[in-house]
């Protein structure tokens, strides 16, 4: 080959800077050879990339050739269909030995049995789990085959996907013991994910269903890092992992709420609400719903929530005292409800929330406000001994998690009523040194409320008990005067474990009697909100009338002993958390 002559160009050189082209043409050349070379880049990248995913299809287009199981499982779609009756999981036993069902439950764990078996546990609701069992059949099956990339695919689903099965129902030959379905197994013939779960969970079912343990509503940044460092997909290991905060629980919804122990809590929470209402109904009270937004604090106290209304103020009702009490003016003989009730206290406590629930009565006064007390007292003990009967199994699950011995409630006839000066005179005499000078006309302190409710239960073997005939001092202004001993108060407290859940008595119902009252406890009866509540009594005659707000969540917690109210809340709401 000849050299090139000296006839041909010189090879192009870049542009200098003491070059004839403007200085602007040639950055503007090099902003378009950079764009041009970034476009060709990424059409590069575009092209590698349909490439790499033909190739991956290509391949599993070739395994699926040796797959005859790969329309019996993967992603659900809107096609997919098992045409079986469905059986839920806590209705499936022995005796449908045989029978080809479908179910619809999350894979609470898997475990790989060499690569022809896969063993899992579904669960439906509750604790309510079955073990399910996946193994290859012989290659030649024709009619449902599980094939081992079907067994390898199923062993791979995530725990907490939720998934739809096709499966035969048979006799384990031995109980499965880790299974509350003990005598029946699955043997899956199609399997589909409806939902996947994630890559890993922050809060496992296995540490969800553990006592809490911190009971702050704030972890630090330590203790979420090793929480993190503690994520796994294992069961085993989210079993042998140290339990949570309560704040990991409440800032994990879901979990928190799929654990058995969570949902035992919530069951034993509405078994409450319904009894309540059944004794109520069965004695003809009516039901009513009390507004939550009001035009000023119902208690006359600084405790309430402020928030704009248009062109005013309202505020969120810290109790529907007034409003049970119209009702009693508005011809009504007997009434309740149910409902939030917002408490503005910047209370940090095991015992407190922002918003809690209350369950609420009010009633005619006959001959003696002793009838609305012993009809709270009867509605409590309702409540007390329907639940023994009706969640048995609840809480049974929640003592196996809450060790806690059993709420000991008074036989018939044998009910615990105390004056407040009894319940401090068996303090002085009986209790800790520390309340040996308790005096009866100042309000008890939680822990003089503790330790007597210890006192109770020792010399009385119960753990529900009235106090009666609160001091003057510790009652609100609606509250009337025992008119043979005006310190104290035709007024009571109710308890469960030395933990008060209701507080109550007989209203004021003549105005004149209100107006004096509340001047001496230093209120306006001309001040908003006040002058309306005064004036439901002038407008027509009001029967003598009383009643009592329960808490519903202390209800729940203390029967059941638990830690934290806030474990008997659905959405508990404190200083600290206004999420989820």
């Amino acid at each position: 080959m000849s050299e090139p002559s000296s006839s041909n160009p010189p090879p192009a050189e870049e542009p200098s800077a003491s070059s004839e082209a403007p200085a602007g043409e040639s950055k503007k050349g090099a902003k378009k050879a950079a764009a041009k070379a970034k476009k060709e880049a990424e059409k590069a990248k575009r092209a590698a990339e349909r490439e790499a995913q033909l190739a991956a299809q290509k391949a599993a287009a070739v395994a699926g050739e040796d797959d005859n199981a790969k329309h019996n499982y993967g992603e659900w779609t809107p096609h997919t269909h098992v045409d079986h009756k469905r059986l839920h999981v806590r209705d499936t036993t022995a005796a449908d030995e045989g029978k080809v069902i479908k179910v619809r439950a999350w894979v609470q764990n898997s475990r790989m049995q060499g690569a022809k078996m896969c063993f899992l546990e579904l669960r439906e609701e509750r604790n309510w789990t079955i073990q399910a069992i996946v193994a290859a059949t012989n290659p030649e099956e024709k009619e449902d085959p599980v094939s081992k990339q079907m067994v390898k695919w199923v062993g791979a689903i995530r725990p907490e996907s939720f998934v739809l099965v096709e499966a035969v129902v048979a006799k384990p030959l031995d109980p499965v013991k880790s299974c509350k379905v003990s005598d029946a197994e699955l043997h899956l013939r199609k399997v589909y994910t409806i939902a996947s779960g994630p890559e890993a969970l922050v809060l496992q079912l296995g540490v969800a269903n553990k006592p809490v343990t911190k009971l702050d509503e704030e972890d630090t940044a330590e203790e979420t890092a090793k929480a993190v460092e503690a994520l796994s997909v294992s069961d085993a290991a989210a079993s042998a992992a140290p339990a949570a905060s309560l704040a990991t629980h409440l800032n994990n919804p879901v979990m928190h709420k799929r654990a058995p122990i969570q949902q035992a809590i919530a069951d034993v929470r509405m078994a409450v609400r319904k009894l309540f209402s059944e004794y109520l109904d069965d004695r003809r009270f009516v039901q009513f719903e009390a507004p939550c937004l009001i035009g000023a604090a119902s208690e006359g106290g600084a405790n309430v929530f402020q928030l704009p209304y248009f062109e005013k103020s309202a505020c969120l009702a810290q109790s529907p005292q007034f409003y049970k009490q119209i009702e009693i003016a508005g011809g009504r003989k007997r009434v309740y409800c149910i409902g939030p009730v917002f408490r503005a206290e910047n209370s940090n406590t095991p015992r407190h929330m922002t918003e809690f629930t209350g369950l609420d009565l009010e009633m005619e006064i006959e001959d003696h406000y002793h009838e609305v007390r012993n009809m709270l007292e009867g509605v409590l003990l309702h409540i007390f001994r329907g639940l023994k009967d009706r969640c048995a199994e609840q809480i049974e699950l929640v003592r196996s998690v809450y060790p806690c011995e059993e709420f000991m409630v008074p036989a018939h006839g044998k009910e615990v009523r105390l004056t407040f000066a009894e319940g401090q005179k068996l303090l002085r005499e009986e209790g800790p040194e520390e309340f040996k000078d308790v005096l009866d006309d100042e309000d008890m302190s939680t822990p003089q409320e503790k330790a007597l409710g210890a006192l109770v239960r020792k010399k009385y073997g119960v753990d529900f008990y009235v106090l009666d005939k609160f001091p003057e001092s510790a009652r609100p202004f609606y509250t009337i005067e025992d008119p043979h001993n005006p310190k104290v108060t035709n007024a009571y407290d109710f308890f469960m474990r030395g933990q008060e859940i209701l507080s109550g008595g007989q209203r004021i119902h003549v105005p004149e009697l209100l107006e004096a009252r509340l001047r001496k406890k230093g209120i306006d009866p001309a001040s908003p909100g006040i002058k309306e509540y005064v004036d439901v009594f002038r407008s027509a005659g009001v029967p003598p009338h009383g009643g009592g707000g329960i808490g519903l969540d202390r209800v729940v917690a203390w029967y059941l002993n638990l830690p934290s109210v806030h474990l008997a809340s659905y959405y508990p709401r404190t200083p600290k958390r206004l999420l989820p």
